[in-house]
This record gives C-alpha cells, structure tokens and sequence, in this order.
C-alpha cells in the first residue's frame, strides 16, 4: 500500500533496518540504519517493531508526498523538518492527510534524521533484511538511493493502532552536540606506548571528507604503533583501526567483516548514534571509560526505548 510519493530525494536517502548481521560470517557487512537508537525510537513513536525498516535521510533531505492519510516519525538529525511549509515536531508522532507535504532540508544539527512509517517501510528485501546494500546494489529500493518518483510502500495490517502525539521527551534523547565519543581499550593499545595512549584519548579529531556508511578517516595527530604484522581477524561497528599511516579509522555500519590493522579502540555501542550524526568537518575525541560504563550507558538507551512500549 503505497504512503508517500517522493517529489525530490535529497542528498542521500535510503531504505534501513537493523540490519543482516547473520550475514557476516559470509563476507557481507552488516549494513543497517547508522543511528540505531533514532532508527528504532522513530519506529516505536509510529507503533512499528524496530525492527522495520525506515528511511534514512544524509545532510538534506527528501520531499515527500502523503499518497493517504498516514502516521510518521521524525527522530535523529535536525533537517529542519516541515509539513506544509509549517515547522513539524521531532521525536513525536504526526498524522500526514492525503496530500500533505513532508519535507526535510538541509542539516541544522546532526547528519542522519529518520522517518518512520506506521506501518513500516516495505522495501525490498536481500538475505533477510530491507536495508539498502549502495556497494552490492541489493536491498531497500532496488539497492539505490531513492530518487524522484518513487513511491514509499508499508505494510497493510502491521504495527500497533496509531496515535499521534507520542513523544520521547527531551531528557531521553541523545545529545548529538557531544562530541565525545566514549570508548574502551582495544586489543592492540599496547602498540601505542604510553604517549600514544594519551594522545588518543586526549587528542581532538576530525572527520575527513573521507567519510561515508563504511567508515570515517580522521585527521589529527599521527599515531605510531609497533609490533608485527596482524592476521586478518573479525571487526564490528565502532572499532578503531590504525593503519601504517598513523590516521585513526572509526568503522560504521557497513563497514568490512575482517581486518588486519591493529585496533586501538572501540566506541561503545550508546555511543555509536553519536558517531554517526557527525559529518566531514565535525570535531569529535574519544573518552575512555570502563566496560562498567559502557553497560550503564547502553542499559540507559535500552530503557528509553521501552518507554515508548508501555
């Protein structure tokens, strides 16, 4: 049943979900919505599982149409969200009439927003997930961004009754204007020495240009490490690699499933939204904190999420 006809896409807009991490032990990324906990709110605050797929909107966002009368949700990056040319609330839920226009422009704050669908975005699907593959042209929207004239499907009869209004109140969300992204000690930080220790977790960074859903390179002091060459070994979302070059790479969603630079860090998993509303330019340094901490931290998110299920 389609909800939404796309009159203008945006700089980046495609179909997410969380995922295919059941994939990884084949050489293919996980992929999935790059801030996950907006991801998922957006999909609760429209009745959805979070496990529906969503559109996910880079830098400027799209112009989309009410094909009928719908719910969505609007979480994750500031695009300066309108329905109608009248400002439209974030992290609530909103009823579009047939004919309603939904536009999204360019960042205010953040890099990513998410709009979600009651319903749920129904894309196509590869080796069990809807979110969109850019690399293997697989997923989402025939595996590309979405452009003019496409038509945004849900799915009849999903999700739970529709209630505009619901919000996630400020408090429960994350602070993107926080840069710090926080992380635990790698396997390999004893490459490092102690200087170089205390120039990681002391040091600003930026991000490159770059950047994209893989990974971002980031500019800053060089970091030397030493020791032997490494054997190719298992990666996930948030590592912290550093080649021979000495400049640190942070992977993201669809970053690769086997490496062999060593890795110096790792971004805790409450702090990955925060990763990805950063953009080329942005300053960001890592905090190092406990894993004590970095189960606080994920067990918060995890219970302002299900305030949203009661």
């Amino acid at each position: 049943m389609d909800a939404l006809r796309v009159e203008a896409a945006g700089l980046l807009t495609t179909v997410q979900d969380l995922g295919r991490p059941n994939a990884m032990a084949a050489g293919v990324p996980p992929g999935g919505a790059m801030d996950r906990f907006a991801h998922s709110a957006a999909n609760l605050l429209a009745g959805n599982d979070v496990r529906a797929a969503t559109l996910e909107c880079t830098l400027t966002g799209p112009r989309l149409v009410a094909e009928r009368s719908c719910l969505v949700a609007i979480t994750g990056a500031d695009l300066d969200p309108r329905i109608n040319g009248e400002p439209a609330p974030m992290w609530t839920g909103i009823f579009l009439s047939a004919g309603d226009r939904l536009t999204l422009a360019t960042r205010r704050s953040g890099a990513r927003a998410y709009v979600a669908v009651a319903g749920g975005v129904d894309a196509g699907r590869w080796l069990g997930s809807q979110s969109t593959y850019l690399l293997a042209a697989r997923g989402g929207m025939h595996g590309r961004a979405l452009v003019a004239g496409d038509t945004i499907a849900v799915a009849e009869g999903s999700g739970s009754p529709a209630v505009a209004g619901r919000e996630l109140p400020h408090h429960l969300r994350p602070d993107y204007d926080d840069h710090a992204l926080r992380a635990v000690a790698g396997p390999h930080i004893g490459r490092l020495g102690p200087d170089g220790r205390r120039a990681l977790f002391a040091s600003v960074f930026t991000v490159s240009h770059r950047a994209d859903r893989m990974g971002y390179r980031l500019d800053g002091p060089d970091l030397d490490s030493s020791g032997e060459e490494l054997l190719s070994f298992g990666l996930t979302a948030g590592v912290v690699q550093l080649p021979a070059g000495g400049k640190p790479i942070l992977l993201m969603a669809d970053q690769q499933t086997v490496g062999g630079y060593p890795v110096i860090a790792t971004v805790v998993r409450a702090s990955l939204p925060i990763a990805a509303q950063l953009a080329p330019g942005d300053e960001l340094r890592f905090a190092e904190v406990a894993i004590e901490e970095a189960l606080r931290m994920r067990r918060a998110q995890e219970s302002a999420l299900d305030s949203l299920r009661d």
